[in-house]
């Protein structure tokens, strides 16, 4: 009930329906283990079969009458879709939830997509940790405030400190030690809520970063053009994330961005990674979101494609292969195939 017509979320059900599927949204609390040990969940579609309109889908969706309890064995794909930075204050338990029940619906042979024990391992930015060093920028993980001190000194005085769980943005530091008397605060801050990041601040992010989504290990394309976006700051913020008030222009694809992405894919592959958007400024990858990329309605606005349609046909084709298989396929295989 809290989606909006213009998150990616409802542009995938959206073009599912409108492809001939049967799509279903659920919310992370409306899971249910049953007494038999099958698995059901209270979903909402829409019922229309062709719809033009994001809004008039999101309305159909959210009418009183179209929730209903189904089986989800029924089903073909589940996507966990989930923002943790969303539910890290009102409903703490949500993403450990939706990954618990994302691991039973996948041990039932139903294709789940990330697959859910890998996003086990990412629900905090320690994940980002294991990928290949060429790719992160400096990064120290602690607690101990003169540690982080001391490190943001090496740096140069200036860091990005940012909390070890969360996203979109939320809790994000510019610090500069010649111009911030509060660091400390700051520091105090983000670890009353657990670890902190501090990475070193990189100068391309003054002109923001840049969204790629990445599909199977490789950069999503439609139509020989590239499903990525330039993410600009608004005014002196230096957030760029779109949820923070970030604006999306059009960007050329580069080598470098592309050598980017051969180094990550490997792991993507191995951790059943389908869909994941990369946050990259200059030559560095600033995060992987592996929970709710968005950000397909910039795409579709910049480059007149909609990238969702190839996700969709994609999942179409991981199922047509799966058939032959006969269930010998392992979810996190079948999820990068």
């Amino acid at each position: 009930m809290t989606e909006k017509a213009e998150y990616t979320t409802t542009r995938l059900a959206m073009h599912a329906t409108n492809m001939g599927h049967e799509a279903w949204l659920m919310g992370m609390g409306n899971f249910a283990y049953e007494p038999d040990g099958s698995l059901s969940a209270r979903a909402r579609a829409g019922d229309g079969k062709n719809y033009r309109s994001l809004e008039r889908y999101i309305e159909d969706v959210q009418k009183p009458t179209a929730e209903e309890r189904l089986p989800l064995s029924e089903f073909d794909v589940v996507m966990l879709r989930s923002d943790p930075a969303d539910d890290a204050q009102g409903a703490a338990w949500a993403n450990n939830a939706g990954v618990a029940f994302g691991q039973l619906i996948a041990s039932t042979g139903v294709l789940v997509v990330n697959d859910p024990s890998s996003l086990a391992n990412a629900l905090s930015k320690a994940y980002f940790q294991h990928f290949p060093e060429i790719v992160r920028p400096t990064t120290l993980i602690s607690r101990d405030q003169e540690q982080i001190v001391d490190f943001v000194k090496e740096l140069g005085g200036r860091a990005v400190l940012k909390p070890l769980q969360g996203s979109g943005g939320s809790g994000v530091f510019l610090v500069n030690t010649d111009e911030s008397p509060n660091m400390n605060q700051i520091i105090e801050a983000i670890s009353r809520d657990g670890y902190v990041v501090v990475q070193e601040y990189l100068e391309e992010a003054k002109n923001g970063d840049v969204r790629m989504f990445v599909m199977n290990g490789k950069p999503l394309m439609m139509n020989g053009k590239y499903a990525a976006f330039r993410r600009k700051a608004s005014g002196s913020d230096m957030r760029s994330n779109m949820s923070a008030g970030g604006k999306a222009v059009a960007v050329k694809v580069t080598d470098e961005m592309l050598a980017m992405v051969d180094v990550v894919r490997p792991k993507l592959v191995a951790d059943g990674m389908f869909l994941v958007g990369l946050d990259i400024v200059g030559d560095k990858l600033m995060e992987v979101n592996v929970f709710s990329p968005g950000g397909l309605g910039s795409c579709a606005a910049l480059y007149d494609e909609h990238f969702a349609v190839a996700v969709i046909e994609d999942l179409e084709r991981k199922l047509e292969i799966s058939k032959h298989y006969n269930g010998a396929l392992s979810n996190v295989g079948l999820a990068t195939i």
